[in-house]
């Protein structure tokens, strides 16, 4: 048992810092000495300048549902990081919307009543226009373009914002699933005449641009209620992820993929309020940026590529009538994108100022380049061992104490 847990703290140890080699190529002096080297570093985010640091309490809010999401699995992991990490430490996380929703959440950060949350660009857009500025379909269509998100002009832009307008800081992006998707009841959507005359579930304003480009009739719920209303034919569809796919998908069998981010493409950020963050110590700030920044982020974003690809392996079909995962090919998923002319952006325009509608050609500029520099099997994301998470996912398994459940207080 002692063995099985150095053996999988080495293979996150090897994912998280950037290292991709196989466990196999390892010495075993080697190995011992990545342990090693790693719990030092844990151990040693309790003191920083000579001085203690003292416990951290705190609270995360998300509007996503509890474990198994991997977006929750990822916010639990980031806890137990902190109070490990700093003794004493609590974090209470609240998901779907008990605490906060979204646009509420970013309020209460800037007013100082929220210290933490996993926020989504496209639901923050009711608070601060421009987070729609990144958000659309077709922009970041490989996993190596949407790793680079953090590094555009348009993401510092609105990192600016965030800090100087809403007093909230950004620590950085985060990944839904890549695959979204639009699921159906009958029969699978696949061109725009399948969407034509629809009701179908949209996940929020911008996407309902598309939607409409595609003839259907978009119409906003919370996730909550999309289940009743697939069953009783209040909906004929939904746009939702792979984790949607999963909770819907006796309702809606016929899950359609448009390839990376060809339906939707949106992404969650982590922020913290500056009014909180400020009565932090240095050395509290110093270990807290530490754990979000190099533990946190990067099991987020590779937990995320991993729950999708369980999901495809699982259920992926390649024939269209039957039900399951169908992924597009490119010539098909051309004929949406072909139908959807640009219809986002031109929505995004009409809720932003003019220097919102430069940023928008922008993000669309520099998506295009971020694709042609990283094509698909290219990202160090893409060769992800997935089996280091296999524990993950057993450990919030129906049955366990956090499966499904609102809160982790």
């Amino acid at each position: 048992m002692v063995y099985f847990s150095i053996l999988h703290y080495i293979l996150r140890f090897l994912i998280f810092g950037g290292n991709l080699m196989k466990f196999t190529k390892l010495t075993l002096l080697g190995a011992a000495s990545a342990v090693a080297l790693t719990f030092v570093a844990g151990t040693n985010l309790a003191i920083a300048d000579g001085h203690k640091v003292k416990p951290i309490k705190m609270r995360w809010a998300s509007d996503h549902s509890g474990p198994p999401h991997p977006a929750a699995i990822a916010e639990v992991f980031f806890a137990e990081q902190v109070e490990k990490k700093i003794p004493g430490s609590k974090v209470q996380i609240y998901w779907a919307k008990s605490l906060y929703n979204v646009p509420k959440g970013t309020q209460a950060l800037t007013k100082g009543n929220l210290e933490m949350m996993t926020g989504q660009f496209g639901k923050t857009s009711s608070v601060e226009p421009y987070a729609n500025t990144i958000v659309g379909a077709g922009k970041l269509t490989t996993p190596g373009a949407i790793q680079g998100l953090d590094g555009t002009k348009t993401y510092g832009q609105l990192k600016k914002v965030f800090n100087d307008k809403h007093g909230i800081t950004l620590f950085g992006s985060g990944h839904l699933s890549m695959y979204m998707g639009a699921g159906a009841v009958k029969s699978r959507m696949l061109v725009p005449a399948d969407f034509a005359g629809k009701k179908i579930r949209s996940m929020g304003p911008a996407e309902n641009a598309l939607l409409g480009s595609l003839g259907a009739n978009a119409t906003t719920m919370s996730f909550g209620d999309v289940p009743p209303a697939l069953q009783t034919g209040v909906i004929d569809g939904l746009l939702t992820s792979l984790g949607g796919f999963n909770a819907t998908k006796e309702q809606a069998p016929y899950f359609t993929v448009a390839g990376i981010n060809g339906i939707v493409g949106d992404y969650y950020w982590f922020g913290a309020s500056n009014k909180w963050w400020a009565k932090l110590s240095k050395g509290q700030q110093k270990a807290l940026s530490d754990i979000i920044v190099n533990d946190f982020i990067p099991f987020q974003k590779a937990i995320n590529f991993c729950n999708d690809k369980r999901m495809v392996d699982k259920y992926k079909v390649t024939d269209v009538s039957k039900a399951g995962i169908y992924i597009m090919n490119p010539t098909e998923a051309a004929v949406l994108q072909k139908a959807e002319g640009g219809a986002t952006n031109t929505w995004i325009k009409t809720k932003v100022d003019a220097a919102g509608g430069k940023m928008v050609d922008q993000f669309t500029a520099e998506a295009k380049a971020l694709v042609a520099a990283n094509p698909m099997g290219s990202a160090a994301l893409e060769k992800t061992d997935c089996t280091a998470f296999a524990a993950d996912f057993a450990k919030y398994a129906k049955g366990s104490p956090l499966h499904k459940k609102k809160a982790r207080k």
